[in-house]
């Protein structure tokens, strides 16, 4: 089949502008799902620094624990099943973590002034447990939507003390490692 000078030239046309065509198209039209994380990313905000203290009077500042990425929940001492089960993923993730692991600490606020259960806090080594009822910290976290007074949510506050993301009330534990994995992945700090 031979072509006339003019399908030439169309057939030219076409390779060079139907690539141009599909970039506008891809771009424009068709967007994939904007973000690819399971908690919600939230405008980064230094979080209050403040005299606190741990259960067994240890004095506690969320500054102490800078350079380290934190899980805070904030909930009541006398923890029902969601809080259990909440402190349980927390815990789970943290290790599935592996060699990273100790990157990430992990912080429940009480808010109020009850004493947890021992046998609970047994199944937590290394679980920061502070007092902070009616703390401005506390205060913080639920104008972030933590809901400190209903659903309970994990708030994720990065090395430098910022408040930067919130996971649901009820997480996903392997969708919150994912997310985790990439932030200590793209971290240059903690």
């Amino acid at each position: 089949m031979k072509l006339t000078g003019r399908q030439t030239l169309v057939l030219i046309a076409a390779v060079c502008v139907v690539p141009v065509l599909a970039s506008y198209l891809a771009f424009y039209v068709w967007q994939p799902a904007k973000s690819t994380n399971y908690g919600a990313l939230l405008e980064p905000r230094p979080v209050v620094q403040e005299a606190l203290f741990e259960i067994d009077g240890e004095p506690f500042s969320p500054g102490q624990l800078r350079g380290r990425w934190i899980l805070a929940y904030a909930g009541a001492s006398t923890c029902d099943e969601s809080c259990r089960q909440t402190l349980y993923y927390m815990r789970q993730v943290r290790t599935a973590l592996g060699k990273e692991m100790d990157r990430v600490e992990r912080v429940w606020l009480l808010t109020d002034p009850g004493r947890p259960d021992e046998a609970l806090l047994k199944q937590h080594p290394g679980l920061h447990v502070v007092r902070a009822e009616r703390s401005a910290l506390l205060a913080q976290l639920d104008a972030a939507g933590a809901g400190v007074g209903t659903a309970r949510a994990v708030m994720t506050i990065d090395p430098l003390g910022n408040l930067m993301m919130r996971f649901p009330a009820d997480p996903e534990p392997k969708r919150m490692l994912k997310d985790l994995e990439r932030l200590l992945k793209a971290s240059r700090i903690g």
